[in-house]
């Protein structure tokens, strides 16, 4: 079922609206959706390693784009969507005694929020709320959204068909370290903020 799957994943990764689809999925993922665009990157690569550095090049433009939206959610509807986006992730009852250390550290917060699999979605509103300078948040944004696609794409194309037989011999392992990691991050939330 797994390998299944994964061959339908390569096969959409090639369609000609998947660079479409892998910008409506960044841009989202930055302000409410669950899943991180790396789940299309990883194949679109694959696919059509040719293409690596613009894959990456959509996915840090539309993901900052859509870092701006969840920006603007905390900004002007935290009382409204923002507080609904933090609430689903359990965020809320931590969030006075965060409020004090972002205003120091938040270009911080959000570089990693941005690179790890922290939920980045969770720092942009975040910033919003508490009013971040939104060119600082732009540039953190674009830093490190840029170096995590940039990172993924450059080593898929580099290593090219090698890394698709890798893949392809540890599928099960590697989607139980992708889940352990989406869901990780979650949980750093409860921990960390």
């Amino acid at each position: 079922m797994l390998r299944a799957l994964y061959d339908r994943t390569l096969r959409i990764a090639g369609h000609r609206h998947a660079m479409r689809g892998l910008a409506a999925v960044s841009f989202v993922e930055s302000s409410v959706f669950p899943i991180p665009p790396d789940i299309l990157i990883i194949p679109m690569v694959i696919a059509e390693r040719a293409k690596a550095w613009r894959i990456a090049l959509v996915c840090t433009a539309a993901s900052v784009a859509g870092g701006l939206l969840g920006y603007a959610i905390g900004y002007f509807m935290y009382d409204t969507l923002g507080q609904a986006v933090l609430e689903f992730y359990g965020y809320t009852e931590k969030f006075q005694d965060f409020r004090q250390f972002y205003d120091r550290w938040g270009f911080w917060f959000v570089m990693a929020a941005g690179f790890t699999p922290f939920p980045y979605k969770v720092i942009t509103i975040t910033s919003g709320v508490l009013a971040l300078n939104p060119f600082v948040f732009a540039i953190a944004s674009l830093v490190s959204r840029g170096a995590r696609f940039y990172l993924v794409s450059g080593l898929l194309w580099y290593f090219g068909p090698p890394i698709k037989a890798f893949i392809e011999k540890h599928l099960g392992w590697l989607m139980v370290l992708f889940f352990v990691l989406l869901f990780g991050g979650f949980a750093a939330i409860k921990y960390v903020l």
